[in-house]
Formats: structure tokens, C-alpha cells, sequence
């Protein structure tokens, strides 16, 4: 089953010849990368997006990756911090970025004779709230892990069979995330974010979210690891790193990490909608 979803993929690229991929450095955009690469070889090219959003370190990681995995890499500016329709961060905050994203990369594409800019949408993303997807859809962009039915499990399981390292590395959506809607984002407060988020990294923990609400940060870990966290962790040190880093207040998320976690005042809206 898995192994014709692939096969079926690998056929979508050789009929498109050459293809642009919107290469975000994620497990997603890497295996539509390799695939591609693997299909069209010096046809296709992996484009990365730079801009305040991205965390440094994951700039580096998609550098490396497309080295490992050989095919060509080519990064651009975007400017979605300069759109007010943007930095406001409405409910469709992504729309407005993924417009910015494919309005830079469809006339590359088109100015380096790229017939396709895809990216690394896949089967579940269709399930989820994801306005960005509409918006790279009216500029033509195709998701070909989405049109073969491939879901984030099975992305992973074929870059592990693929052999791909960094197979089950953690989702990293954009800092811009991190802030509840109506929450104006500024250059200053996703770096303060990232700075928080890397910290938090560097002692060990990889699957995480500083979530920003004003003035605080919440830190969400996995639930089987708060326990540890609160043992191990030099709590002080860690509280005035973050209020060094431009944070008044440190709190932690007893819940626990949840992807997509600002998205439940949205179903609750749709919920009082109904009743």
C-alpha cells in the first residue's frame, strides 16, 4: 500500500518534469525534496523562505538536508512581517503568509523555467484548519503528498525506509504560531520566542512550544516530561533567562504539548455558533 503511494508519487514528479518545492526544512517539504530530487534530479529545486518566522536553527537544518539529500537549494526573502493583514494575526494569519510565500516563489519559478512550485502539504493538513492551503492553491501550487493520500505517519515511515536521519524530527511551524489570534506579532516578540525556544532546546528537550500571551510565556512539554522538567531544571536560571530574553512572567503548561493548541478558542466559537 505504502509502497504504490510512493511509487505514485515518483510518477507525479517525472510527469511534471522539472518542479520548484517550497522547502520549509520540515519533515514534509524534506521528503517531497527527496522524492523529487530522486525523480528529476539537477530539474528540481528546493527553495527556502527566510524571514523574521523562521528560527535560525531551522534555517541551518534545511541547509543541511538538502546537502545531504543533494538537490539544489536556493534561499529567498519573504516579507509577510511588512502586511499589517499579517502582524495583526487574525484567524487566517497563515493565509496572508503562504500568499506571501507563493507570490515569491511562482514568479521565480517562473523566471527559472520551473513549470511547478509544489510544497509538503499533506493527507491530515487537509483535515485541519489550514488557511495557507487555500491561499497557495489559487496560486497554483500542488501538494503531491496530499494528492496521493500520504499522512504525516506514513511521510515519516517513508523517510525512515528512505533512510532520511532526521525522519522523526519534531513539527516546527512558523513562531508566528506561538501567539493567540488578535495578538499583534512584532520582529521583537518572535525573537524573543525563538531565543526561549532554543534555550529550552539546548537543555534537552526537543518537543516543545513557548506559547506568548503578552507579557508571559507558557512553556508547553510533553506530559510525561513536566515531572522531570520541574526536578532536573534550575527553575531561577531558567526565569531570568526568559525575562532576559524580554519576558515578565514564566509559566508551565500542566496540560502538556498539544499541536494546534490556540486553535481550540476557535472550535469553541464554532461550538457557541451552533448552540
Amino acid at each position: 500500500m505504502l509502497a504504490e503511494k510512493l511509487e505514485t508519487l515518483k510518477s507525479i514528479f517525472l510527469e511534471m518534469e522539472k518542479a520548484l518545492i517550497a522547502y520549509s526544512g520540515g519533515v514534509d517539504s524534506t521528503l517531497v525534496a527527496k522524492v523529487a530530487c530522486d525523480v528529476l534530479g539537477e530539474r528540481a529545486l528546493a527553495v527556502t523562505a527566510v524571514s523574521p518566522s523562521l528560527l535560525p536553527e531551522e534555517l541551518e537544518d534545511a541547509k543541511i538536508q538538502a546537502a545531504t539529500i543533494g538537490i539544489s537549494h536556493k534561499i529567498v526573502q519573504t516579507h509577510e512581517m511588512e502586511n499589517p493583514n499579517y502582524t495583526s494575526n487574525p484567524v487566517n494569519r497563515c493565509y496572508f503568509c503562504k500568499s506571501e510565500l507563493h507570490d515569491t516563489l511562482k514568479p521565480l519559478a517562473t523566471a527559472l523555467g520551473y513549470p511547478y512550485v509544489v510544497d509538503g502539504v499533506n493527507a491530515d493538513d487537509l483535515r485541519d484548519y489550514r488557511p495557507g492551503i487555500q491561499a497557495a492553491k489559487e496560486r497554483g501550487a500542488r501538494s503531491p503528498l496530499a494528492e496521493v493520500g500520504i499522512t504525516k505517519a506514513q511521510v515519516r515511515q517513508l523517510s525512515q525506509e528512505l533512510g532520511l536521519p532526521w525522519w522523526d524530527k519534531p513539527a516546527q511551524p512558523c513562531l508566528s504560531s506561538r501567539f493567540p489570534y488578535g495578538e499583534e506579532i512584532t520582529v521583537a516578540k518572535l525573537q524573543r520566542v525563538g531565543r526561549a525556544e532554543i534555550y529550552l532546546r539546548k537543555l534537552g528537550y526537543n518537543s516543545l512550544r513557548v506559547r506568548s500571551e503578552g507579557d508571559t510565556a507558557r512553556i508547553e512539554l510533553p506530559p510525561e516530561e513536566i515531572k522531570e522538567f520541574v526536578v532536573k531544571t534550575d527553575l531561577q536560571s531558567l526565569v531570568s533567562t526568559f525575562q532576559g530574553f524580554g519576558f515578565l512572567y514564566v509559566t508551565l503548561d500542566l496540560e502538556g504539548f498539544r499541536s494546534g493548541k490556540l486553535n481550540q478558542v476557535l472550535n469553541r466559537e464554532l461550538l457557541q455558533q451552533v448552540s
